[in-house]
């Protein structure tokens, strides 16, 4: 596979390009040169990747390569490149958790998913970019269709990777809006399955209540084809339950049985909506016709912003205060201020806030008994202009507070002809008929014209 073949490699989605790796039309070390080239040429205007070992990845694609030749049955992501955010412990990188403090730390072992990637036959393509401690403060990345916009973050380098064609899969983490925001603006498919769905044991713990591994890809599908291989029980995460496979890209593809009625619902988030974005929304709910009804949360749920701030912060504050020990004046001021500021939380006030999660769930099970899924925007516009934030996360901090699954689906665009994310939520442990919705709008949308 030369020249226009290599091309057409790194523009494939992950499904197809899984399938062609399976059908011996490519080579594992094809594609892993394909993705090397295209990162070469692209990243130094994106700054997408901290870390890519160009000797790591033709070792990885050589012995995928002598796998298959072998006549052993394929794992499921024989030969696919992915991307790992660079909070995720690898063996033979770097994981830097985007801190000074930790360069050049190198770990022993892999985290369990990316054990999970490697037991698939996954290609680690290299360590994304992370804002600090997967916080706000904005790293290296820029938003690869503006380079003067933010990326998003936290999972910023995961989202622009994918969406500037350097890999097909990306791995990410949301604690506020780390999966759907960077996704939305960078226009791409992001994924934040039901808290707990996929370990983190080698993960930067941030916030345990709140932490969530999440997925990006070109379609729904591709979203679903990585999660099913990271998704299942681990007993160093005590937030993960046995449980069987969730069969997420089986959910996907399939047809809903009779057609998906969604709740839009603006969200106490609303007052920040950008007016282009908010028509937009109003467009897209008209086309959509009976298929779409507007529900009014409750004005209780305007806690949830609140609530979720306190738990992310104070467990901020127990879980990084060793970076303030061992050098508070070489992290950013956003980080400094994370912890301080939760280290004021008292404890009253935090326990309230955790019951907040299991209040406000029972309200959003009511919507959930009536509509397959909520629609509600990923984030209040356009990527901003401007490279000292990472956006808001306004329309997205009540989902993480929940633990339901969201997916962000790059349908709508702005003023200024840039992507804006439609935001899909479903029911907790209800992953797959979230996708098969999300598959099906991309449909209708694509169908409307």
């Amino acid at each position: 596979m030369q020249g226009r073949g290599m091309h057409e490699a790194a523009d494939m989605d992950a499904l197809t390009l899984r399938d062609r790796l399976a059908s011996g039309a490519f080579t594992a070390t094809a594609v892993a040169t394909a993705m090397l080239q295209r990162i070469a040429e692209r990243d130094p205007a994106i700054g997408a990747w901290t870390t890519v070992d160009q000797g790591v990845v033709m070792a990885q694609a050589a012995m995928l390569d002598a796998y298959r030749q072998s006549g052993r049955p394929l794992g499921p992501l024989h030969g696919v490149p992915v991307g790992i955010k660079d909070i995720i412990d690898t063996r033979d990188l770097p994981t830097e958790n985007g801190n000074a403090l930790d360069q050049g730390r190198r770990p022993s072992d892999d985290a369990v998913l990316v054990a999970r990637l490697r037991a698939a036959g996954a290609l680690i393509l290299g360590k994304t970019v992370s804002t600090e401690c997967a916080y706000l403060a904005p790293a290296k990345t820029r938003n690869p269709h503006d380079p003067q916009r933010t990326p998003g973050g936290s999972s910023s380098g995961s989202a622009a990777a994918v969406a500037s064609g350097m890999v097909p899969l990306a791995i990410g983490t949301q604690t506020g809006g780390s999966v759907i925001r960077p996704a939305s603006f960078c226009g791409v498919v992001g994924f934040k399955p039901t808290f707990g769905l996929i370990p983190r044991s080698g993960v930067l713990r941030t916030s345990r209540r709140l932490d969530t591994v999440g997925t990006f890809g070109r379609t729904p599908e591709d979203a679903a084809l990585l999660a099913d291989v990271l998704a299942g029980h681990d007993r160093g995460d005590p937030d993960t339950v046995p449980a069987a496979a969730p069969r997420l890209l089986e959910a996907a593809l399939s047809d809903p049985p009779v057609t998906p009625q969604l709740a839009f619902i603006r969200t106490p988030a609303w007052s920040s909506i950008e007016a282009d974005c908010a028509a937009g929304f109003s467009e897209l709910t008209a086309a959509l016709g009976g298929a779409c009804d507007e529900f009014e949360l409750p004005g209780i749920f305007s806690e949830g912003a609140i609530a979720h701030r306190r738990i992310m912060l104070a467990e901020m504050a127990h879980n990084l205060r060793h970076y303030a020990a061992r050098g508070a004046d070489r992290l950013a001021v956003e980080t400094r201020s994370a912890i301080e500021e939760g280290a004021a939380v008292n404890a009253a006030d935090y326990l309230a806030a955790l019951d907040w999660r299991e209040t406000l769930y029972a309200g959003l099970e009511e919507v959930f008994e009536r509509y397959d899924a909520i629609i509600t925007p990923a984030a209040p516009g356009e990527a901003p202009l401007g490279l000292d934030s990472t956006g808001s996360s306004a329309f997205n901090v009540l989902w993480s507070l929940t633990g339901v699954p969201a997916v962000t689906l790059p349908l709508l665009s702005g003023m200024n002809g840039l992507p804006v994310g439609v935001q899909l939520v479903g029911r907790r442990n209800d992953d797959g008929r979230l996708l098969r919705t999300a598959n099906w709008l991309v449909r209708q949308i694509a169908a409307i014209g």
